[in-house]
């Protein structure tokens, strides 16, 4: 979040009354008579990924790699591992408890992370380290997800007939493919779709579960947590490694938390406790009742469930689900890469909005391009869904203990919880994290690396950018001018004037822009009237817009303007400067000229970074998106003058 400048000691524009609301941004909450239509909706998106879990959670449970046999007591235990992991961990935790824990509506590890920042009162190490790992390892779910759930549900046709193994991959990457090239169009036309589509998915999932426990209703014991007692104590170490793979069946939780800003917390809540979370417990319970009957099935029990005549329609409905959970996915990755660029923790990215409507509905060319990418290369490397749960894990888990401990800071400092709560709930919460990701952390040889290598590249990248800035910006203020000595020697010798009006746009809202000085070093001259412009990104999602201008008068023709958004926003800066009508300013876009300064990086000899962060700063700062696209500002009005800066 960028510092908030040093007010001045001048006078404002008065303001006889408060600005009318011109529009506030909603978050998607709605009241009682849509909750119907909203909590559908939000089967579409916030459940996708949980949803699908199916298909390939007790696969692997019963995989024979973890040297576990197919016996009652295993299947069984295992059943009721899964079972009571959506009770504890998606249920308990993140439904009950870390879902209250919202920035304004606004959930997701970013977003918690600066709300805990809010709640210590400072930036903390544990927190800025918790949340940007957390937000990488969320990064890398968003590559992992599209990649095993197209997998899983296309693996299917060889269930129907081994003719399809040859083409399980190809059909997967051209799916991939479509789907990331749709992106472009936004979700905003099809969204409609997906909650029926989900509805039906669910229906479906729960029947068929049904069908097999009421020819085996003695799975329905495993709701019974003894038996998990029992499958540890039976089983030792490889029940424990046996968690790596139940793990599967909550991937989906932090969506819950990460998507609630689009929907509010009561559909999200509704659509779990009344729908999708009953349609998980039946089909897991069914596919437990069919290992039970035949163990070979255990090979791929979730199409084992239907019949020969709707193996192929299921594969259907299975690939569309997956889609829509990667699509949902993908869209929340687009989410915390906007939360990351405005919070200062990414270089700038273009950012398009692919509806008029819709909050959220964003596409990011550059971070599409490289997921894509990534997705492509998952595919190719592992080549099946059972390669690529080894990696699955490791990210999931992750993040849940970056949220847990989050939750704790805002449990503690904003809600007030006394510290032997705190540690009875969330230490709870904790144990059970740390259980799930040191059974992931057994498969790190086996493909658990990759999720954490990237992790762990994104994260030095993100902090490499973000001390880059400080470096820049204390610069910056050592050579820069206040502004009241600036309009001082004003006074003494006016310079020539110019027709229309500058726009300067800094960080700083009480020093002169560079641009600014370097305009009338070089051409002398300066525009009727000269507008200090400051963006500044706050520490909630969203600022209405009647709130989002504030204007100083520092003489009759020099105006500083602050203009701020909330983290889930994009700038417009035109768009701000004709909101500044409702104060009585009006602004003639064909005579408003826009200044920014453009800032060649060089190396310095005593950088605060060292060399290796210096030269891939200064390849980031080179690639990142200009100014100009990132504030939505007229080309064609946009006068650049460049400097050298030693970082």
């Amino acid at each position: 979040m960028v510092d908030h400048p040093e007010p001045l000691t001048v006078p404002k524009v008065p303001i006889t009354a408060a600005p009318p609301e011109i529009g506030a941004a909603t978050s998607g909450h709605s009241g009682h008579r849509n909750l119907p239509r909203v909590t559908i909706a939000a089967l579409g998106v916030v459940y996708g990924d949980i949803g699908t879990s199916p298909l390939y959670t007790l696969k692997e449970c019963f995989n024979p790699v973890h040297g576990i046999g197919i016996s009652r007591e295993s299947v069984l235990g295992l059943l009721s591992l899964v079972l009571w992991s959506l009770i504890f961990v998606v249920t308990v935790k993140y439904v009950l408890f870390v879902m209250r824990a919202d920035n304004r509506g606004e959930g997701g590890v970013l977003a918690l992370m600066v709300l805990a920042e809010r709640a210590l009162g400072r930036r903390s190490p544990l927190i800025l380290g918790a949340g940007l790992f957390g937000a990488a390892l969320f990064f890398g779910d968003g590559i992992i997800t599209p990649a095993i759930s197209v997998l899983s549900a296309v693996e299917g046709l060889n269930v129907a007939t081994p003719i399809f193994d040859p083409y399980v991959v190809p059909i997967a990457i051209a799916v991939l493919i479509g789907l990331f090239a749709f992106q472009r169009r936004g979700t905003s036309r099809v969204g409609t779709w997906f909650g029926p589509v989900m509805v039906v998915w669910f229906l479906v999932l729960g029947v068929l579960g049904a069908i097999q426990i009421a020819r085996d209703p003695s799975v329905l014991a495993a709701l019974d947590p003894r038996y998990g007692i029992a499958f540890f104590a039976a089983n030792g170490f490889a029940g424990f490694a046996a968690l790596g793979a139940v793990v599967l069946a909550i991937t989906g939780g932090e969506a819950l938390y990460a998507d609630m800003g689009h929907f509010g917390r009561s559909p999200v809540r509704l659509a779990w406790l009344a729908f999708v979370l009953p349609a998980l417990v039946l089909n897991y319970m069914g596919q437990s009742a069919l290992v039970l009957a035949n163990p070979d099935a255990a090979v791929n029990p979730f199409f084992h469930l239907a019949p020969e005549w709707l193996l192929l329609p299921l594969v259907g409905l299975a690939t569309l689900a997956t889609v829509i959970a990667s699509q949902a996915v993908i869209s929340g990755t687009f989410s915390l890469t906007r939360q990351a660029i405005q919070l200062g923790f990414s270089p700038r990215m273009e950012i398009r909005h692919t509806s008029d409507r819709q909050i959220g509905q964003i596409y990011i060319p550059d971070a599409n391009e490289r997921m894509l990418i990534g997705v492509i290369a998952l595919v190719l490397f592992f080549g099946s869904s059972s390669g690529l749960a080894n990696a699955y894990g490791i990210a999931v888990t992750g993040t849940m203990v970056a949220t847990t401990v989050l939750a704790c800071i805002v449990a503690r400092g904003r809600w007030r919880w006394s510290m032997p709560l705190c540690a009875l709930v969330f230490g709870g919460f904790l144990a059970v994290d740390l259980a799930f990701l040191g059974a992931n952390a057994l498969k790190i040889h086996t493909g658990g690396w990759i999720p954490l290598l990237f992790a762990a590249l994104l994260c030095f990248l993100m902090l490499t950018w973000w001390r880059g800035r400080e470096a820049l910006e204390q610069k910056s203020r050592k050579a820069s001018l206040p502004l009241t000595v600036w309009l001082d020697r004003l006074r003494e010798k006016e310079p020539t004037r110019v027709p229309g009006t500058a726009v300067y746009l800094t960080s700083r809202g009480d020093m002169v822009p560079s641009a600014l000085l370097h305009n009338l070093k070089h051409n002398k001259v300066l525009h009727e009237r000269v507008i200090v412009l400051t963006v500044e990104t706050m520490g909630v999602p969203r600022v209405r817009r009647g709130e989002r201008v504030t204007i100083d008068e520092l003489r009759a023709d020099v105006l500083r303007m602050r203009v701020r958004y909330g983290f889930m926003q994009t700038p417009n800066v035109p768009r701000a400067l004709a909101a500044a009508a409702v104060y009585g300013l009006t602004f003639d876009p064909m005579q408003t000229s826009y200044f920014l300064g453009r800032e060649t990086l060089i190396p310095s000899i005593q950088p605060p970074l060292s060399g290796w962060q210096e030269r891939i700063f200064i390849l980031l700062q080179k690639n990142a998106a200009s100014a100009t696209e990132f504030f939505c500002i007229p080309t064609d009005r946009v006068v650049e003058l460049g400097a050298q800066v030693p970082i």
